[in-house]
């Protein structure tokens, strides 16, 4: 990385950055029996297979023939419910959703790169900052994944930045240590969004 170089965007993730990401949660919107919603969110949000969703290498007919044969068969349908209807439930984070409009007026250029799956847009539709990003880079999209060097500068690649110029953020360490080694600068963001701040600061 260029010793000095001014931050000139803020590439941001969704999942507990900009939108809540809670398994158990989701899985509770679809059952009023405790134990049925941890099932539930084991055969689904928990499972490894969730993760290859994410990096575009299963598709969502396999994920959910995957989770239903974790489950009871009567739990098939609250299943079917929770994965059709999930994303209504993962709510704005206020906070970096008012920073990235901040970041947005002040003239830096603002950004979406998120391991997710392609029907990321059901999250996104009711993301206030959505309609504020320069450019998006969605894994499943790409067949890659963070904290693989090569996504973030794909997403510098296409939309002619200079990871020097760019600080990013996420909740996990391993992504922010990804994103250090394409030569940004990174913050991990734990619900405070005066680490990021600080950051643009030095």
């Amino acid at each position: 990385m260029a010793a000095g170089a001014a931050i000139k965007n803020v590439i941001f993730d969704m999942g507990n950055v900009l939108m809540r990401f809670d398994g158990p949660c989701f899985s509770a919107q679809f059952t009023d029996d405790e134990e049925d919603a941890a099932a539930l969110n084991r055969a689904l949000f928990a499972s490894p297979v969730w993760n290859l969703l994410d990096s575009g290498t299963v598709s969502y007919d396999t994920m959910l023939r995957v989770a239903r044969a974790h489950l009871d068969e009567r739990l098939w349908p609250n299943l079917d419910a929770c994965f059709a209807g999930w994303a209504k439930y993962s709510s704005p984070i206020e906070e970096t959703n008012a920073l990235v409009r901040e970041l947005k007026d002040s003239g830096y250029g603002v950004y979406l790169l998120s391991n997710a799956g392609t029907r990321i847009h059901e999250q996104l539709d009711h993301m206030p900052a959505w309609e504020l990003m320069d450019g998006a880079v969605v894994s499943a999209e790409e067949r890659m994944m963070k904290p693989d060097p090569a996504v973030y500068q794909l997403l510098c690649d296409r939309y002619g930045l200079e990871p020097a110029e760019c600080l990013f953020v996420d909740d996990n360490a391993d992504n922010c240590e990804g994103a250090r080694v394409a030569g940004m600068r990174a913050v991990r963001y734990t619900g405070d969004v005066s680490a990021i701040r600080e950051e643009l600061a030095e």
